[in-house]
């Protein structure tokens, strides 16, 4: 087998012979050496390794991270390699929308300075603190309920029938959300929390084009299990992994209840800037109709004394309807909303502006 100096391959692949030799410090390659002159020597494979992992940097990805794939590409796990893959770019796509507000924020100061003749620090701190108020919301965001653990079981569980059953009338809400987008031949459409892909199976059957994204892994290999045809991406509501303008409709289901209030309103910012001109939205979602009707509802749990029940509702972010329409109707869309069930609530919003 042919071998290649380390002169030889640095010049190949355009680094430096101690950057190679840095990768050896991190154990990420294990050249040959000869026992005379301590000169190392890289085989084809070592060769390949070594692209690999000067094209992994390339893309930003860590030394652990990159350890992490070499040792699943070692072990024949192509599924594990392809995961990492994507969380890198999931996470480069959340950098990006940072800079991108970055550059948005310093637009507004500039625009703010120049229209005031002077430069107003005041207002450019409000501006500053509004900026760093939305990447710590992007951020503080977890997944508290385990949904890598929920995802063999996800199709199951969501047809039980418990005593307090947030799942009532699944089949026929998600029924609903497709008939109210009425997706036409040729658009493509995002499902944000695809999950296992119910409902963009959906309108999979219909013929539409339609990409999902989830934050669980696991969740997205039983929509690929299920879907194979389908596109799918890691990533949330808060960092759409995709470039602005790209689909007709966005959907989602059973998934905005798990963000907060003011993290539902990022999220509509986001679902914007990944539509089209003219792209509609419609959630599907546990929520109330307003801060009244939930006292009331909690009213009547606390009176029958099912705490207990109401704990589990107060577990999840069931969002305030007003409060979302009121953003729609703030931003330029024509809003309308039907109530499911006594939690369950579809909206659906068209751009008028």
């Amino acid at each position: 087998m042919r071998t290649v100096q380390i002169k030889e391959i640095a010049d190949k692949l355009q680094v430096s012979t101690r950057t190679i030799r840095w990768y050896e410090e991190k154990g990420l390659i294990t050249p040959q050496k000869d026992e005379n002159n301590g000169y190392r020597s890289f085989s084809e494979h070592e060769a390949w390794r070594l692209q690999t992992i000067i094209s992994l940097r390339e893309v930003g990805m860590g030394i652990p991270e990159i350890k992490k794939v070499l040792d699943q590409m070692d072990a024949g796990d192509e599924q594990d390699v392809l995961y990492y893959l994507e969380l890198q770019r999931a996470v480069m796509f959340s950098q990006w929308i940072e800079l991108k507000g970055m550059i948005e924020t310093l637009d507004r100061m500039i625009g703010t300075a120049k229209k005031k003749q002077e430069l107003v620090w005041e207002d450019i701190h409000q501006l500053v603190d509004s900026a760093k108020g939305f990447r710590d919301l992007r951020k503080t965001w977890k997944d508290r309920w385990g949904f890598d653990r929920q995802a063999a079981q996800y199709d199951e569980a969501v047809l039980r029938e418990p005593e307090f059953n947030p799942h009532q009338n699944y089949n026929e809400a998600l029924d609903l959300t497709c008939q109210l987008v009425s997706p036409r031949q040729g658009e493509r459409g995002l499902d944000i929390g695809t999950g296992t892909g119910n409902l963009a199976g959906r309108f999979l059957a219909q013929g539409i084009e339609i990409a999902g994204i989830d934050q669980s892994r696991e969740m997205l290999r039983q929509c690929q299990a299920k879907y194979p045809q389908m596109e799918t991406k890691l990533g949330n509501f808060l960092a759409i992994p995709y470039l602005d303008d790209q689909f007709d409709f966005v959907v989602t289901s059973y998934a905005l209840h798990h963000l907060t209030d003011e993290q539902k309103l990022l999220a509509f910012e986001e679902m914007r800037r990944v539509l089209k001109p003219h792209g509609r939205i419609c959630i599907t979602d546990l929520m109330f109709e307003n801060k009244a009707k939930r006292a009331e509802v909690q009213a009547a749990f606390y009176a029958a004394g099912r705490e207990d029940l109401w704990a589990q509702i107060e577990d999840e972010y069931y969002a305030d309807r007003s409060l979302l329409l009121k953003w729609f109707e703030d931003n330029g869309y024509l809003a309308q909303a039907k109530q499911v069930n006594d939690f369950l609530h579809i909206l659906y919003a068209v751009p008028i502006r």
